[in-house]
């Protein structure tokens, strides 16, 4: 297949209590691996679209026959945000950013704690299902939130922005509804302990080239 499931770059109880193993493993081994799945079948046969990589794929959806657009949207925006979304994420981790991304932050929302009520908000804000998403452009940074399996790669007209995603949260109820039930904001507020802010500063960094 051109595209497989990644494993979980740590265990699946590993960023317990924050975000239970049951969760890991459903959302993982069972909603992640059906993206996984749907994208391959959404492309077999087309060679010139099973060689590419999932962030070509996606970033030019355009490029993508109409056919199976919306499922390779979907479904490889899908595999694209999870997979982002473990790396960004780390047992024993949270605290507060430090370097360039810590100083962009400031830059742009005046204090750490300002961010996170901003980036919380829009969060609680985005209707339904989707993602929240912190953004680099030209070295600032920016909130954005897209819907479904959207995200800034995907360009401002399909994602509503565009950017480069370097650090992102799952905002559909599958994230969370195990532990946390209809609680988005306790959700939102315990992942904040587990967030890898040295990946985070990789990608900013990556992104900054």
């Amino acid at each position: 297949m051109p595209h497989q499931l990644p494993p979980l770059p740590y265990a699946k109880e590993a960023l317990e209590p924050h975000i239970d193993a049951q969760t890991m493993e459903i959302h993982h081994g069972k909603h992640h691996q059906a993206y996984v799945t749907n994208l391959n079948k959404a492309i077999a046969g087309n060679a010139a679209l099973e060689a590419k990589t999932i962030e070509a794929l996606i970033k030019d959806l355009a490029a993508v026959p109409d056919a199976v657009r919306g499922a390779v949207r979907n479904n490889g925006g899908g595999h694209w945000n999870h997979t982002f979304f473990w790396n960004i994420m780390a047992p024993n981790a949270g605290g507060a950013p430090s370097g360039a991304v810590a100083a962009a932050i400031n830059a742009a929302f005046d204090n750490f704690d300002s961010f996170k009520e901003k980036f919380e908000a829009a969060g609680l804000g985005r209707f339904g299902s989707g993602w929240v998403w912190l953004i680099a452009k030209a070295g600032k940074v920016e909130i954005a939130s897209t819907a479904n399996q959207d995200n800034p790669l995907m360009g401002s007209s399909i994602a509503g922005c565009d950017g480069t995603p370097i650090l992102g949260v799952d905002v559909w109820e599958h994230a969370y509804y195990l532990k946390y039930q209809n609680r988005r904001a306790d959700y939102l507020k315990a992942w904040w302990n587990v967030v890898n802010w040295a990946a985070v500063a990789k990608q900013y960094e990556a992104a900054a080239r």
